[in-house]
């Protein structure tokens, strides 16, 4: 490995391009494999990443701003320095991208963060009588660690059972060394709730043998250690010894126990873990199930925040690397939903990590029970994002921080403590509905949330100027009224947000000019790149990843969205109903009762006077009547397909509203 760095040179004058300062000379970045790095005028390492082919992956950082992802702008915009270091092969440069992101911590990298501290069981092997013992410490030196749990009363349980199956050494380590220099049992010895060689019951070696069983049977070898008990049992009571025999039935019971605790998810001699990933446009989640002879053994999550160009390939590659950092073992199989970035490299990584033990293979599953783990996995993910989510935005200090910095990225005069976001649904152009939420000091207001309807418009950017202009004309009637507001909904927002960019921003800001409105900010977000658009203003303000303004006025688009949806779904479950009111004998209940029933309008349609006559309530003679009702309906009506299709959609929800 030898060691290449460039160093940025200044021009005499501050260049155009803040690139220019840094940028090598062309042809001497080499063309091997390699770790690039790049750092401020402070030293401060800003980003690290690989490369194949050193030279071509680093002419990406030298394109023109304007193709480059926002993120990337913002580091080289940062940058002052590139240097980089020329290694043997791709699974080399894996390792070192991976030592030096652990090492540096580089701002725009991802970050692993795992969610909590784990308990781990560890048997202390590297002391003369190991002990079984609860810790969150992984670096105690000689020992074996097994887990993580994610819940310290169940290992607590677990523990005690174990030390029943498998008697070892209990006391501490004074309470040991006094023990074996005097030549007097231990305390714990004497009251029999210690079963090392500080007893006097055996000795060092048959101690030994005892944590043996022990590390094996944690290592997944239940089967063979449990038999081994048995067969023990029942020599014993042949040999009619028969506190023996006693003994061992009692450690083959809470053998039994500790087995009954995890519930086989496969087969008896698999060992795998299972990696679940769910994202959105800034965070993300991944969480490991433990699997160690077909058995759950431990589960670990993280949370990480990303960024536009972190692929779920790159966050998988980069994760199973952390997940097997300070002596964990990975097992000879690895579930993933969909396959690394670098898996080659990655493999290879892995494996020597398993001396003498296999290779490690890495795949998505495709059919089975590993496929029903790999969903529990994702799953999991999916819980602990939300759970980060509801937790971000309950914190004070988060939204307070939101909010002072929403001010200073919109050039505000004070801090938006109320917004107001605008959403539009519609589907296939109909149905068009748009609602309007309000937050409050950065909590959702929903007793303030209002519902519009769109009878007549062109386009998005039209809808969104009609709402604009209905909330601007009650502003406008709360001020000329002179009074006090009479409800909280009628309170002057600081900020209104639109979901849109920059041709929504200026429908909205032209419904406001009109009205003479120009004391209440206005902003959009587009969903591509989730920055925010200004009326007057051709660039877009790019917020910072893990800015807690741009997670507020995304939590913010996202719950007027919903609204949104919701209102439209109610609006296409009233005008199912009112399809079949006017059937003699059909109310609402047995209404929502046909549709839950098929699933959708078409197929109600479709059904035959016997499949009608079937759903509970429904007798032949209404069945006659619906299916007559329907067929003058689609007869009469041009546009039934229409509502077809508005019903198929997501039928599900309408009718479970």
């Amino acid at each position: 490995m030898t060691e290449d760095p460039r160093h940025g040179v200044g021009t005499g004058g501050e260049p155009a391009d803040p690139r220019d300062a840094f940028k090598p000379a062309s042809g001497e970045i080499p063309t091997s494999p390699g770790v690039y790095r790049f750092s401020d005028r402070q030293g401060r390492v800003l980003y690290i990443g690989k490369a194949k082919n050193l030279r071509a992956r680093l002419a990406n950082y030298f394109q023109p701003m304007h193709s480059l992802m926002p993120r990337t702008r913002r580091m080289l915009s940062l940058a002052a320095n590139v240097d980089w270091t020329v290694v043997a092969s791709d699974t080399e440069s894996l390792v070192l991208e991976h030592t030096w992101i652990t090492e540096y911590k580089p701002p725009f990298n991802v970050q692993f963060k795992d969610d909590k501290t784990y308990p781990y069981l560890a048997v202390t092997l590297g002391e003369e009588a190991p002990r079984l013992i609860i810790t969150r410490n992984e670096r105690i030196k000689g020992a074996r660690y097994f887990g993580p749990y994610p819940k310290v009363w169940a290992i607590r349980e677990t523990a005690a059972l174990l030390q029943q199956a498998f008697p070892i050494r209990t006391c501490n380590d004074a309470d040991y060394k006094r023990a074996m220099s005097s030549g007097k049992p231990c305390l714990a010895g004497q009251i029999g709730r210690c079963a090392g060689p500080c007893s006097y019951t055996v000795t060092v070696e048959e101690h030994r043998e005892r944590v043996g069983a022990l590390v094996s049977f944690l290592g997944g070898n239940y089967q063979s250690q449990f038999r081994k008990l048995q067969r023990g049992m029942k020599d014993a009571a042949a040999e009619q010894r028969y506190e023996d025999a006693a003994r061992l039935r009692d450690q083959v019971a809470a053998v039994e126990h500790v087995m009954e605790k995890n519930a086989i998810v496969l087969g008896h001699e698999v060992d795998v873990d299972a990696f679940g990933l769910r994202t959105d446009e800034l965070s993300a989640a991944l969480h490991q199930f433990i699997i160690r002879g077909g058995r759950v053994r431990g589960e670990r999550s993280w949370i990480v925040d990303v960024e536009l160009d972190d692929s779920p390939g790159r966050l998988l590659e980069q994760v199973l690397q952390t997940a097997y950092e300070g002596g964990h073992e990975p097992p000879p199989e690895i579930l993933v939903p969909q396959l690394p970035d670098g898996i080659g490299s990655l493999e290879e990584t892995l494996s020597a990590l398993r001396p003498r033990k296999g290779k490690v293979h890495i795949r998505t599953p495709e059919r089975g029970d590993k496929v029903q783990l790999m969903d529990r996995a994702t799953l999991n993910a999916g819980e602990n994002l939300v759970r980060y989510k509801l937790k971000r935005a309950a914190d004070i200090t988060s939204r307070t921080d939101a909010l002072a910095e929403l001010q200073q990225a919109l050039g505000l005069t004070e801090a938006p403590l109320r917004i107001e976001c605008i959403d539009v649904s519609h589907l296939q152009g109909t149905g068009v509905v748009a609602s309007l939420v309000v937050f409050e000091d950065g909590l959702p207001a929903k007793s303030e949330y209002r519902k519009y309807r769109i009878e007549e418009t062109t386009d998005d950017t039209d809808s969104i100027y009609q709402v604009v202009s209905r909330r601007a004309a009650q502003l406008n009637l709360a001020r000329e009224s002179g009074e006090l507001p009479s409800g909280a909904y009628r309170a002057r927002p600081q900020l209104i947000i639109v979901d849109g960019g920059e041709p929504q921003v200026k429908a909205a800001h032209r419904a406001l000019r009109e009205a003479g409105i120009t004391d209440v900010a206005l902003c959009g977000i587009a969903k591509r790149l989730e920055e925010l658009w200004l009326p007057e203003d051709p660039f877009p303000v790019v917020l910072p990843r893990t800015s807690e303004a741009l997670f507020l006025v995304q939590r913010a688009r996202d719950e007027a969205h919903r609204f949104a949806i919701t209102f439209q779904r109610q609006r296409r479950s009233e005008a199912i109903a009112s399809q079949l009111a006017d059937v003699p004998g059909l109310g609402p209940k047995r209404v929502q009762q046909l549709l839950r029933h098929f699933g959708s309008a078409t197929r109600l349609r479709a059904a035959s006077v016997a499949e009608l006559a079937a759903v509970p309530g429904i007798g032949e003679r209404t069945a006659e009547q619906i299916l007559s009702h329907l067929t003058r309906l689609r007869k009469s009506s041009p546009d039934a397909k229409i509502d077809d299709a508005q019903t198929d959609t997501e039928l599900e929800e309408v009718t479970d509203e």
